[in-house]
Formats: structure tokens, sequence, C-alpha cells
């Protein structure tokens, strides 16, 4: 199915492209469906678990998955347009019952419940560093298995989470078929957060 297929199947309105003024923030591009399909199909994401989309837009990867897997997934964006567009999908959506969707900056956002945190570079490499303590002080708040899932991921992203403790490599979800198999950036890299054991 192309994208207008799935979004009427999931009774939402995803496609486009929004310009972003913030320079920290990236614009709104959403994730592709043929991805959302290979995380869906990978096993790793149960329905029990809840997930945190960063950089939500307007829902596409919260109501794919909430529909695809039955889990809860939290949407977080910092722009009112996006997040507002994300609510109106809501009210139509398959699964939009599972999914809650905040207005906030992703950097002061402390995940206390959310165990799957899903990104496509949404914001700049110090914003991700944020992210990525705050991620560890919700661990600390509440211990539990953490799973990173990062689509097409950037060198930033990929060194932070090499330098930063308690984050380990999992898995890499290969979609380069899905786009003409040569851009080695189309994947998905799977990473666990299980403390800081330095301290």
């Amino acid at each position: 199915m192309n994208d207008r297929e799935w979004d009427k199947r999931l009774r939402i309105k995803t496609i486009g492209r929004e310009d972003e003024a913030d320079p920290n923030y990236s614009p709104y591009e959403p994730t592709p469906y043929g991805v959302l399909q290979r995380v869906a199909e990978s096993g790793r994401i149960r329905r029990r678990q809840r997930v945190l989309d960063y950089g939500c837009g307007k829902g596409r990867v919260a109501f794919f998955l909430a529909d695809a897997l039955g889990c809860r997934v939290t949407g977080i964006d910092h722009a009112q347009k996006l997040i507002d567009l994300a609510i109106e999908n809501r009210r139509t959506a398959r699964g939009g019952d599972r999914v809650r969707l905040i207005r906030a900056l992703a950097e002061q956002y402390i995940p206390r419940e959310e165990d799957v945190f899903f990104f496509f570079n949404p914001f700049g490499e110090k914003v991700f560093e944020a992210v990525l303590r705050n991620i560890a002080v919700g661990w600390a708040e509440n211990p539990r298995p953490m799973t990173l899932m990062l689509y097409y991921p950037s060198e930033a992203y990929i060194r932070c989470l090499e330098e930063e403790a308690g984050f380990t490599r999992l898995d890499i979800i290969d979609c380069r078929d899905l786009f003409g198999g040569k851009n080695e950036r189309e994947r998905v890299e799977v990473w666990k957060y299980e403390g800081d054991k330095t301290e």
C-alpha cells in the first residue's frame, strides 16, 4: 500500500512535510509506512509496552503502532500546530484510544512510564543529549527494560549513544531494500538502556 492508502486504512491524515522555524528541531517528515511495518514485524515492541514517539508530528508512528500492535503510545511534539493536527487525527484513527498526545519540549520531558522510544532525527544533537539524560532519570525513578529505536540515524545520534553510559546497541533492522538498497542509513538501530553501571 502507498502512503495515501495507509492513511485511509488508519483513518488519519499524515502526508506532507511541515517546515520548522526552531533550529533545534527538524521539519516534520513522516516515517515511511514500510519502515513502520518492519518495526512492527521485528518483535521488538510488545502489546504491553508503552512507546514514546519523539517529534510525533501528525501522529503517524503512534497511530500505526497502536493499531498494528495494540500497544499504548505517547506522542510528544513541541509544535502546537502539529499536536493540533495529531489530536484531529486521534478523533478518527483506528487505535486512537491508545494514543496520548503531549505538547512539550522533548528536553524537558521525563519518561516515567514509557519503555520504548522512537526517533526519526526529530531534533539536534544538544536536545538529543538532554533526552538521553531524561531517559536515564526516568529509569532511575522506575527501573525497567528500555529500548530505543532510531530510524535513519544521524552520526551525531549514534556518537551520543556510544559515549553515554548505559546504552548498548542490540540490533539493526535493515530497510535498504525498501528504498533501492544502497543507502546505509535506511535502517532502524535498536539500543537498550540498563542504567549507568559506572555509578
